[in-house]
């Protein structure tokens, strides 16, 4: 299983997600702002489905997860981080 490491932003209701071994995509960057929008995207539409997510952000090296400001980190951040190791070991 891949490790997910997250890191503040400047925002706080947004943390960075790096993985230590894979990509998120081949290239380019893909930025969603709705479950609508990232509905043909795998990743992103199961970071949707993860409540009070609100924005996706996703390149090769990272994704940023942006929150809703009622959610607190604690609760979200183990679900985030199984979507995208889930999302990595699909890849191989």
């Amino acid at each position: 299983m891949p490790t997910i490491h997250a890191e503040s932003t400047p925002n706080p209701h947004s943390l960075k997600f790096t993985a230590v071994d894979g990509s998120f995509r081949e290239e380019g960057v893909a930025a969603f702002s709705s479950a609508a929008e990232a509905e043909n995207h795998p990743l992103a539409h199961q970071l949707f489905s993860i409540g009070g997510v609100e924005d996706v952000f996703i390149t090769p090296t990272f994704v940023t997860v942006s929150k809703d400001a009622s959610v607190d980190w604690s609760a979200a951040q183990p679900e985030i981080k199984s979507v995208l190791s889930a999302y990595l070991d699909g890849q191989d």
